[in-house]
């Protein structure tokens, strides 16, 4: 058995096994502890609430174990099953440029694996979030956001997937270094263009309204000095009761975006503490810091494949029998995830920090209780466990532990109060 047959497989079994283990801890830890509310959320959750959340964290595990097994399966049957051959030559057939063949080739793995996913997507809608009262979606509604995902999706990738590969088979041997460069000119171009473009595709967005809110918001936004194309409230209740926020976009093309859930669910001193936590992302540079941390990243998985595309042990070795440009990348994309599992919780520790950060520059620029508030009730209606696993949480959480952060904003309540500088 060729070499990077046997480490494949020992990698995709090894990160089952680490995600199945860490479910397992997950399920006895919320299991455990649902039938007492930690002391800090006491008084503002109730026991019943607490444990739905608790009932709603152990059903998404359950259908997560679901996905542990077909995920793998799936990858196998592309990959030393053959699939990726299979529909290789059946491109290969029709005769088209190799450019083409490529292009085709990459846009139907991509909708092939969408459809083998819905089946688990239509169960997390349609099971899970019904049953606990936050999907709000109709069938057609749900189809009609897959039909329009995958027509984006396809209108987006064709172009990106052909200037690659037409890179990858025309640029020489540093091909991966001009693949980088148009990379990152795409991530600019997607993050600039996303809140105008191809946002109200899917969500209406209005002008937040005039009133106590929008006061407390712009004054905000002046103490912070931050400069928005503007404020606005999007229709997220037709799809889910969760509630969010969030800014995008940069340079002057930048947008606050609230869920209508949200705003209907906080007062407006816990908005405007939302808001401020958001803002600190922005003042602490954090969205440049990923954007670095995702360059270097990029340009280094970019030199791995450009060396990967010319060994005949890498195509080989994943049950591929020829070699092209499409291939490798099909292929590099489809084994990423099976090692990068492993540095998830280097990735989750420098979210959680950035978090922690936003909080501490909130707390400076709004009331660390009103933030408090706004988080537990947050907590609260989103069904949010409040006693995670801490290893788990280690692997998957992007934000703190619900009692960590909220401990964390608690020691603000006693500092001196810097607010308005």
């Amino acid at each position: 058995m060729p070499t990077l047959t046997v480490v494949f497989l020992l990698a995709l079994a090894a990160g089952t096994a680490l995600q199945w283990w860490l479910m397992a801890r997950q399920s006895r830890h919320v299991a455990a502890h649902a039938d007492t509310v930690p002391s800090a959320f006491s008084t503002r959750i109730s026991l019943a609430e607490h444990q739905k959340a608790a009932a709603y964290t152990l059903a998404k595990l359950r259908l997560a174990r679901w996905g542990l097994i077909v995920t793998p399966l799936v990858l196998l049957a592309w990959t030393l099953g053959g699939g990726l051959s299979l529909l290789d030559q059946a491109w290969l057939s029709l005769g088209w440029s190799p450019l083409w063949q490529g292009v085709a080739l990459l846009a139907s793995l991509m909708v092939i694996s969408g459809l083998i996913e819905l089946p688990l997507s239509m169960a997390a809608t349609f099971g899970v979030e019904s049953r606990f009262g936050f999907n709000r979606m109709s069938i057609s509604r749900f189809v009609a956001d897959q039909l329009l995902e995958t027509l984006v999706g396809l209108a987006i990738g064709i172009p990106l997937i052909a200037v690659i590969l037409w890179l990858m088979t025309g640029a020489g041997h540093l091909w991966w270094l001009w693949a980088w460069a148009v990379w990152m000119g795409f991530m600019l171009l997607m993050t600039w263009a996303y809140p105008t473009v191809i946002a109200p595709l899917f969500n209406k967005f209005e002008p937040l309204d005039q009133g106590e809110l929008r006061g407390r918001l712009e004054d905000l936004l002046r103490r912070c000095g931050f400069h928005s194309d503007g404020m606005f409230v999007m229709d997220g209740s037709k799809r889910s009761a969760h509630g969010n926020a969030y800014f995008t976009g940069f340079g002057r093309n930048k947008r606050i975006v609230f869920f209508d859930t949200l705003l209907d669910g906080l007062e407006p001193p816990e908005v405007e503490a939302v808001l401020a936590h958001e803002l600190g992302h922005f003042k602490r540079r954090h969205v440049t810091k990923m954007l670095a941390v995702a360059a270097l990243m990029s340009l280094f998985g970019l030199a791995v494949l450009g060396w990967l595309s010319q060994q005949t042990w890498f195509y080989s070795g994943l049950g591929v029998s020829r070699q092209s440009a499409a291939l490798a990348l099909a292929l590099f994309v489809l084994i990423l995830p099976v090692f990068g599992i492993f540095f998830q919780p280097l990735m989750s520790a420098f979210s959680r920090r950035h978090e922690f950060e936003a909080d501490d520059y909130a707390a400076e620029q709004a009331d660390a209780s009103d933030l408090i508030n706004g988080l537990v009730k947050m907590y609260r209606d989103s069904a949010s466990t409040l006693t995670p696993d801490p290893l788990y949480s280690a692997f998957h959480h992007s934000h703190p532990p619900a009692p960590v952060r909220v401990a964390h904003l608690s020691s603000k309540l006693s500092a001196p109060d810097s607010r308005g500088s």
